[in-house]
């Protein structure tokens, strides 16, 4: 009977070239050629400036493929609904294929109660279509990925915390998506009032245990938490969104004019835009990818595949009493 054994923990170098190390550059080709997928969500209050943001983000005028109209130009509804929007960015040969999930009509209800609903649905029912794809006999050599990975949840700049719909909205969607909250027009306050604001808002995440993205794990490394822990400590970002560009001391800038004067949204100094850009697509897009399969989309597979077992177990146990009892009647 044939054994494995162990691999030996000491690297062995070999004694001539082998070619092994160009298995990066060949998973990078196929990866390349193959593209990669990110759908981004974004939910809060209408004329929030949650459209500009995106197209900040992504340095790209956004256009809903489906009418030919500007997303920023939609008229806004009253009640909360999906609205996804497909587009395919390329730099530098690597082609980002984005679906950008606005929920128009968000918070703007008188009854905001069941506001979450079709967020929530959504969110789930993407999981559910990717389990079903994932468990036919056949299935696609690539499944198309159409959950969510990354909820950007803007925040309205009250200066006094987050509101009812705010806190229900968070405690939901933390457990099944991960959230990124940002401070949506932060040009609306002086630095020292972001300041305070932010901190209201870091107690109210830890007063409700909300479990704000990034994570912890016993995975990454001492970088990878140092970096991690510098990030949480300025969530929610302080962001400032504009497609247009305006002149600050004789140069030309992303930014708005405001009565108050003028402020570029790369500027470190004036918000934090350019930390949640570092942080959502150059430091962890792949993260929030991977995140989203491992740690989402798992739990929902394993409660789904254990009430499905449950479910057959119980039909078993049902069919089994009742062929009992009608022996039991037969015999009589």
């Amino acid at each position: 009977m044939s054994q494995i054994t162990g691999i030996n923990d000491s690297p062995v170098a070999p004694t001539g070239y082998v070619g092994f190390d160009t298995i990066t550059s060949q998973i990078e080709h196929r990866l390349l050629k193959k593209g990669f997928q990110f759908n981004i969500m974004v939910v809060g209050h209408s004329g929030l400036g949650k459209s500009t943001l995106i197209n900040t983000l992504f340095a790209s005028h956004l256009i809903d493929t489906s009418t030919g109209a500007d997303v920023t130009k939609l008229p806004i509804t009253k009640t909360t609904e999906i609205k996804v929007s497909s587009h395919s960015l390329v730099e530098d040969r690597v082609r980002l294929n984005i679906n950008v999930i606005d929920t128009p009509g968000f918070g703007d209800q008188v009854n905001n109660e069941r506001v979450c609903e079709p967020i929530i649905k959504f969110i789930k029912e993407q999981h559910s279509q990717y389990l079903r794809r994932e468990l036919t006999a056949q299935r696609e050599r690539h499944i198309p990925d159409t959950r969510v990975h990354a909820v950007l949840y803007f925040i309205q700049p009250n200066c006094k915390g987050l509101t009812q719909l705010d806190v229900s909205a968070l405690k939901r969607l933390t457990e099944i998506a991960n959230v990124i909250p940002v401070i949506a027009k932060a040009d609306a306050l002086t630095m020292d009032e972001r300041t305070s604001f932010r901190n209201i808002i870091q107690q109210q995440f830890e007063h409700y245990n909300f479990k704000i993205y990034p994570y912890q794990s016993d995975d990454l490394t001492e970088e990878e938490i140092e970096l991690n822990e510098s990030i949480r400590s300025i969530i929610p970002f302080a962001v400032v969104g504009s497609e247009k560009e305006v002149s600050i001391d004789g140069e030309l800038v992303r930014g708005r004019k405001t009565r108050w004067g003028s402020i570029s949204v790369e500027d470190i100094n004036q918000c934090e835009f350019v930390f949640l850009r570092e942080f959502l697509i150059r430091t962890h897009l792949q993260d929030l990818i991977e995140t989203t399969s491992l740690v989402h989309y798992e739990g929902f597979r394993s409660r789904q595949l254990i009430a499905l077992k449950e479910n057959a177990s119980s039909r078993s146990s049902n069919a089994h009493l009742s062929q009992t009892s009608t022996t039991m009647l037969q015999q009589r």
